[in-house]
């Protein structure tokens, strides 16, 4: 065997520290948690860009615009919560079908949807993920991962201001 491929088998050999002082079960535990928030994000973030998209009527403009800010602020999110279950030392989604497999949030593939129910349904998607932002953090805080609760703190702070400004237009 050459040097190289002696090295290259020793370091495969050799053992690893923990990323965390975070035990191994409950980093499973929290990255799973993370792997479902992450697919609804992303399911999130689709249905929000498809309204976007598909919005009309008197109000095109506004909504349209709201819309695409919202999107781009859920995007946003996306990277921070796999980067995060990667630094555990988890894993996260690997592909579309994995998104699938793990969102909660119901997808809306229908042709053609009213301004005022596509304003609905983002709203009651938003408070959903709240909800599931707030299950995460209890998980986070029973496990001492104070830093992913923090970002989570963040995002639910930013979850409950879509949610507050869909419902003020919903309420008009």
């Amino acid at each position: 065997m050459q040097k190289t491929e002696k090295s290259r088998a020793n370091a495969q050999n050799a053992s690893v520290e923990p990323r965390s002082d975070i035990p191994d079960d409950a980093v499973a535990e929290i990255s799973a948690s993370l792997r479902q928030l992450l697919a609804d994000v992303f399911a999130l973030y689709l249905k929000t860009k498809n309204f976007h998209w598909h919005m009309n009527g008197a109000h095109f403009r506004d909504y349209h615009l709201l819309l695409d800010e919202h999107a781009d602020q859920i995007y946003a999110m996306t990277d921070e919560i796999a980067e995060r279950a990667r630094k555990l030392g988890g894993t996260t989604l690997h592909s579309i079908g994995d998104i699938s497999a793990h969102q909660r949030l119901k997808d809306n593939n229908e042709e053609s949807v009213a301004a005022a129910q596509m304003l609905t349904e983002l709203c009651h998607d938003n408070q959903q993920l709240t909800k599931y932002l707030r299950i995460t953090h209890e998980l986070c805080d029973e496990h001492g991962d104070v830093a992913t609760a923090s970002l989570i703190e963040n995002w639910i702070d930013e979850t409950e201001r879509r949610t507050w400004f869909l419902t003020e237009i919903i309420g008009e």
